[in-house]
């Protein structure tokens, strides 16, 4: 006689994307996003809606179709030109939203040693920011 087992798949919980040092540095990343922002937007002279502070843990920044513009906290922690070669990366999106030549050309108006930042951002790609404050 065959006895039939009903496998019982369990989903796993998704963890929470918040933690406490997330919600103590929230505030602080924003005020540093708003802050270059405004000041690569004095060049640029963009229209962004949303700006929101995520704990994104794989990618630094985005940029939608409908203009909001999301950063990973995590900017807090990487030296300061890299920061802002995120944030000009991400605000340059709203006008070419693409990696085309002339995306490159735009970024290049204020960061015109953006190929060397992108090389030197991948090395805190993957770390956690505990790490991040050791290197």
């Amino acid at each position: 006689m065959q006895k039939w087992f009903k496998i019982v798949r369990r989903r796993r919980r998704r963890t929470s994307s918040v933690t406490k040092h997330y919600i103590d540095n929230k505030e602080a990343a924003r005020a540093l996003v708003h802050a270059r922002l405004e000041f690569f937007n004095t060049h640029y002279g963009l229209i962004y809606k949303r700006v929101a502070i995520r704990n994104q843990k794989r990618c630094w920044g985005s940029c939608s179709a409908l203009g909001n513009l999301n950063f990973s906290y995590r900017l807090l922690f990487i030296p300061p030109e890299l920061c802002d070669y995120i944030i000009v990366h991400e605000l340059c999106h709203l006008k070419e939203l693409n990696h085309s030549q002339r995306f490159w050309d735009l970024v290049g108006e204020t960061i015109p040693d953006y190929k060397e930042r992108k090389r030197a951002i991948q090395k805190y790609d993957h770390l956690s920011v505990k790490d991040m404050l050791v290197v």
